[in-house]
């Protein structure tokens, strides 16, 4: 930087301290140059928070824009001409539906609506793509033409018009020890400055119809996905009610159960989870006495053909202590019934309680 620039530089800083800080009063500007300066302000903030907005209106979600954004930038580093679109959420819904509706199957009434619900949802999201792009192209990036050329012009001429008044106060105020010409070439740049600040201001908030007509692109390009929306709905509308009548004129098919296979009950060594020969078979009333749960009991074996059972109709897992666990199929000996809702039986050689509700009895208990 020049001698010169360097003097500028301390003149416009000096004069800046001495109206921050000691209360020196500056050159006023008139009032309708304070009006265009206000008004272009508000429009060039309205730009920038208007862009921000309408893109995420686009695309909510912030970490998929930031993921996208840099998706972007690396698909222009990489000199990729196409970039991953923004994952809109009717097509992971539809993914989602389509899915599940096939895994379900079309041949069923629930699966086969999923899967028309989710097409329809990823059509939506076609559609939706077709938005953003539209929106981009004829409402944002205008915008964005906008702020960069001309508001950035203005700003700049701005800046420029406010150095080159603390320039022209400083001198003015020192008029005396600096020289009259250039407290006058002072003078006349800042006149300069502000007319060009004025006529760029002047010609953006006068054009500013060209702003309408960018909003009225954003309107048309939602008139238009919402139309298409509708449409698609409406198809999917009238599939899902020829659907709920077709299932309605249907006649419903009456469940027919399986019929139980017979179990053949062979020797209590050879049932499944039976007593064996080494385990002591269970007691019953009026016996001699044998070993059980550590106390002698006065019951006396049955024929192992009548030994009372049962057969476990679900799996049962014990949660206190005592009770006996099984598996369905299982074949549980009974050895007495506590009470109307609680056996007491023997499995694989461990003792305990069970519901009731749980097994089938195959050959009853008798007191």
């Amino acid at each position: 930087m020049s001698v010169a620039g360097l003097k500028k530089q301390f003149y416009k800083a000096s004069q800046m301290v001495s109206e921050k800080v000691g209360g020196a009063e500056g050159t006023k500007l008139d009032e309708d140059f304070k009006d265009l300066e206000r008004k272009a302000d508000v429009t060039s903030k309205a730009v920038v928070e208007v862009i921000s907005k309408t893109s995420e209106y686009l695309q909510p979600n912030p970490a998929s824009r930031a993921k996208l954004s840099m998706l972007n930038t690396m698909s222009k580093i990489r000199g990729q001409v196409k970039s991953p679109g923004y994952p809109q959420a009717e097509g992971l819904l539809g993914e989602c539906m389509v899915k599940y509706g096939r895994d379900l199957g079309d041949e069923t009434n629930f699966g086969g609506a999923l899967v028309d619900a989710g097409e329809t949802m990823k059509r939506l999201a076609e559609v939706k793509d077709s938005l953003d792009i539209d929106v981009k192209q004829n409402f944002i990036d205008p915008l964005q033409g906008l702020y960069d050329k001309d508001i950035r012009e203005i700003q700049h001429h701005l800046k420029k018009l406010e150095g080159r008044r603390l320039d022209y106060d400083y001198k003015k105020k020192r008029q005396g020890k600096i020289p009259d010409e250039e407290v006058k070439q002072a003078l006349e740049k800042f006149h300069e400055s502000k007319e060009v600040a004025e006529i760029s201001m002047y010609n953006l908030l006068e054009t500013d119809i060209e702003q309408v007509s960018q909003l009225s692109s954003l309107v048309e390009s939602q008139l238009q996905y919402h139309r298409q929306a509708v449409q698609i709905l409406d198809e999917l509308s009238e599939k899902l009610k020829e659907r709920i009548s077709e299932a309605q004129t249907r006649p419903r098919r009456e469940y027919i159960p399986k019929p139980k296979p017979v179990f053949d009950f062979p020797e209590p060594d050879q049932s499944n989870g039976g007593f064996t020969p080494s385990v002591a078979p269970p007691p019953s009333r009026n016996s001699d006495p044998y070993l059980q749960f550590g106390q002698v009991s006065t019951r006396k074996p049955r024929p192992p053909s009548e030994q009372p059972c049962c057969k476990a109709l679900y799996d049962f897992e014990p949660e206190n202590e005592g009770e006996l666990g099984f598996h369905e199929g299982d074949i549980i000996t009974l050895t007495n019934q506590i009470d109307e809702n609680w056996y007491e039986g023997m499995l694989r050689g461990q003792s305990g309680f069970f519901p009731l509700n749980y097994v089938e009895v195959v050959v009853p208990l008798t007191h």
